[in-house]
């Protein structure tokens, strides 16, 4: 059973950017009018974040590309009023996961730090008997990784949050996305930014980290709409890009995990098979 291509189908955190300091008459000035436009950008961005944040939930359809075949689209609900949660559906051939269900598609759930996989019951083995698989996120991440990105840590949320402290963003400027008139900003997060979250996408001991290469920064860019909510979110760490558009906010059903005795924990299997 192939478990490489199993858990880490999600929107990532970005951490705060540093601004580079400029001297001389010139630079002063040139520094003043960044300033200025800085201040502009980042009252939009906390707007952006503000709402987002308040919301709570929304409905997104979302591709991961690992680089190595076909993007992985899912769609599904996120939430992250109360903690970390979604409730998705994606493409099983594009994930590798034939192995583990009959079906073109396969739900996925990712609640209190652990993914969870509705999967085809098997005859024999780990999965037998049960019709869910569940990978708990430091097997993915690395325990400290795992740790950075708790609670609400890798929502989308926290990606704004991100962003609303930046120093370095740059304003893209207009442009209509998914049918809506949005602002366009872009920002990279060096690695000596990314702090804990170096851990979980720069340390290529972990799952997370071997898919990326080594993430040495993290790209990301945002669409923002009218009403101060993000319309798409793109990061890039290493050779990883993830977009993520959003369809609706707010209203979404409470993710739950499945029942234990219909669970099988597949967490220390993943992690001796990446020599953990």
């Amino acid at each position: 059973m192939k478990l490489r291509h199993t858990a880490a189908w999600v929107g990532f955190t970005a951490a705060a950017l540093v601004a580079t300091s400029a001297c001389g008459a010139e630079s002063v000035k040139q520094t003043a009018e960044a300033v200025d436009k800085t201040d502009a950008i980042m009252a939009a961005l906390t707007r952006a974040t503000d709402r987002t944040e308040e919301v709570g939930s929304a409905e997104v359809k979302m591709t991961t590309d690992l680089g190595t075949g076909a993007p992985i689209a899912m769609d599904g609900t996120y939430s992250w009023g109360d903690g970390f949660a979604y409730d998705v559906e994606m493409d099983t051939k594009a994930a590798q996961m034939e192995t583990l269900t009959d079906d073109p598609s396969i739900r996925m759930l990712f609640v209190d730090g652990a993914y969870y996989y509705d999967v085809d019951p098997q005859p024999s083995g780990p999965l037998e008997g049960k019709d869910w698989m569940k990978i708990d996120g430091s097997a993915v991440f690395g325990e400290s990784g795992s740790q950075a990105l708790s609670g609400s840590n890798g929502s989308p949320s926290a990606s704004m949050k991100g962003l609303k402290y930046a120093k370095d963003v740059e304003n893209l400027g207009k442009e209509t996305v998914n049918g809506k008139s949005t602002t366009h900003y872009r920002a990279v997060i060096g690695q000596d930014q990314m702090g804990k979250f170096a851990e979980a996408f720069g340390d290529e001991g972990t799952l997370a980290g071997s898919m990326t290469g080594g993430a040495t920064s993290i790209s990301m860019e945002v669409w923002v709409g009218a009403d101060d909510l993000p319309v798409r979110l793109k990061q890039k760490m290493g050779t990883m890009k993830v977009t993520m558009d959003f369809e609706k906010f707010g209203r979404t059903a409470e993710v739950k995990a499945p029942p234990a005795s219909r669970t099988a924990d597949m967490t220390e299997a993943l992690k001796d098979s990446q020599g953990q």
